[in-house]
């Protein structure tokens, strides 16, 4: 009997290293979104939406081998955006979508300068803020930009990602005092559970990189998010190559199929 089993073992692991390495695909995949989709963060940007090719999306496309990959995503973008300029560019029919949005909404870049230059009341301030404006104006903006999706592709899976944590709050030495950070943190994730929300709502997949990122954020010792920086300065605060490879990459390919 060990015997046969060895034998059958040994030819169904011919016939899987026999076979190609990577079939193709049917799938036409569109990646839709802002910078966190986009690639800020990662070497390689490029153009005014400031694509990479080692954000998650083209690594999946490249490692997947669609049979279409449109990647829209762009640096700054909104809910309106991706309504009035990257929804319309998409090929009707698509069978695979992944998106995050919602940050540029809740004001992620305001926040941060905020934090960044003033004290830690006018920086929790500033969070109470947006999450106020998740909480009441968001919905609806997300709502509408999920049923254009739907609208225009309407067998497609949508993967809906998050935004992880940005900050390890564990550090004494960081650029952002203890409070600042525990902050930033609380908006990430009140803007993640709506977005959550609403993704399912919608019946899309949602995908958290909150657990990917633990440990990775800003200050930690092995950092997949950028801290401040200044040449150049769009990449403070968004994932780093190990972000996008390591967190973003594997959020995607487990929500995919």
């Amino acid at each position: 009997m060990r015997i046969a089993s060895v034998l059958v073992t040994s030819s169904v692991l011919s016939l899987v290293l026999a076979a190609p390495a990577q079939a193709a695909s049917s799938i036409d995949y569109v990646a839709l979104g802002d910078s966190y989709s986009s690639g800020v963060g990662a070497s390689g940007q490029s153009g005014s939406c400031l694509r990479s090719n080692n954000s998650y999306a083209p690594k999946w496309a490249a490692a997947n081998s669609p049979a279409s990959f449109q990647f829209l995503a762009c640096s700054g973008a909104t809910t309106d955006d991706v309504r009035n300029s990257q929804i319309p560019a998409m090929k009707a029919g698509a069978d695979l979508v992944s998106i995050t949005i919602g940050g540029n909404d809740a004001g992620f870049a305001p926040t941060v300068v905020t934090c960044l230059t003033s004290s830690d009341s006018a920086c929790a301030a500033k969070v109470e803020q947006g999450k106020a404006y998740v909480a009441g104006t968001l919905p609806a903006r997300l709502d509408a930009t999920y049923a254009a999706i739907r609208a225009k592709a309407p067998a497609a899976r949508v993967v809906v990602l998050g935004y992880p944590l940005i900050f390890d709050t564990s550090s004494a030495l960081c650029e952002m005092s203890t409070a600042k950070r525990r902050s930033i943190n609380d908006g990430a994730r009140v803007l993640d559970e709506m977005v959550k929300q609403r993704a399912e709502a919608a019946g899309f997949v949602w995908s958290d990189v909150r657990d990917e990122f633990t440990g990775h954020g800003v200050c930690s010792s092995r950092a997949w998010i950028n801290g401040l920086t200044i040449i150049p300065p769009q990449n403070s605060y968004h994932p780093n190559g190990s972000g996008y490879t390591s967190g973003y990459l594997p959020a995607l390919s487990g929500s995919a199929a």
